[in-house]
């Protein structure tokens, strides 16, 4: 069992800038894949970013490549995704997720999810 607990959510503004931070309680945390995915209000949820178990490899939608970068620190047993140029459309619960395996675009098929944390970007 992995529990994960994400903190870091906001109000920001336009343009401006946000990290949101997972802390995993598993031993095995450096043996998953880690994720962000975020759920706008009447949407589904999407997969937002990906970063191998390695730490080497990351993924990331389109709509956030430039933007967003993710990271993981083995040795605390946290991933961060640092969030910049927000716009109104990030927008969204975030949920952290980990997982075995990826999916075809290297989006993490999620095992283990967190509970989310609230962003909102005002225009």
């Amino acid at each position: 069992q992995v529990q994960l607990v994400e903190s870091g959510g906001g109000l920001v503004q336009a343009g401006g800038s946000l990290r949101l931070s997972c802390a995993a309680s598993a031993r095995t945390f450096s043996t998953y894949h880690m994720g962000w995915f975020r759920q706008a209000p009447g949407k589904e949820r999407e997969f937002v970013s990906t970063v191998g178990w390695g730490g080497l490899s990351t993924y990331y939608a389109d709509s956030v490549k430039g933007r967003f970068t993710i990271s993981r620190d083995s040795a605390k047993n946290t991933v961060s995704l640092q969030m910049s140029d927000l716009k109104p459309e990030d927008t969204a619960v975030y949920y952290c997720a980990a997982g075995t395996t990826l999916g075809t675009g290297g989006n993490v098929l999620p095992t283990y999810w967190g509970q989310g944390t609230q962003v909102t970007v005002s225009s």
